[in-house]
């Protein structure tokens, strides 16, 4: 069972689109399984995959928005969660989502943190960039935090 869960920064204030919960267990998806949390380039991986995958479904306007949303999230599960993390991107017809699995319930939450701070603003740019994010827990198997943008 999914259960979803709304954001306390939540864009829209509305929980996640129900078509998103509906193409978690579809084919529809591109999926990047089983990224390895010790390798240096595992973010870069990510965006190279987002990179490849949007292009190849035409949706390049989105592509610098998406790969930084893809790092900051891939980066949240290695730096947070660690497990094993998965990179899922969907399309329908009028949006684009990047998710990222990993095996934590520990929820996302976007920091507080001053000027100075040398991390803690990855949130605020997934929260500025995409059209709408949040989080489903997974029962017994974490989360996947997902972003999604208007095409």
């Amino acid at each position: 069972m999914i259960t979803p869960v709304a954001r306390r920064h939540a864009v829209s204030g509305d929980p996640p689109p129900g078509w998103l919960l509906t193409a978690l267990v579809g084919d529809g998806c591109a999926v990047l399984p089983d990224l390895d949390t010790h390798n240096p380039r595992t973010v870069a991986t990510a965006r190279d995959f987002a990179s490849e995958t949007l292009s190849a479904w035409g949706v390049g306007e989105l592509l610098y928005d998406a790969q930084l949303v893809v790092s900051e999230l891939v980066t949240n599960a290695i730096r947070h969660a660690g497990g094993t993390i998965q990179l899922r991107l969907m399309r329908n017809e009028s949006h684009l989502v990047c998710a990222v699995t990993d095996g934590s319930a520990a929820l996302p939450t976007i920091s507080d943190g001053d000027f100075l701070s040398e991390s803690g603003r990855g949130l605020h740019l997934v929260d500025a960039l995409a059209s709408s994010w949040g989080w489903i827990l997974i029962n017994g198997k974490g989360k996947l935090v997902w972003a999604v943008f208007t095409l």
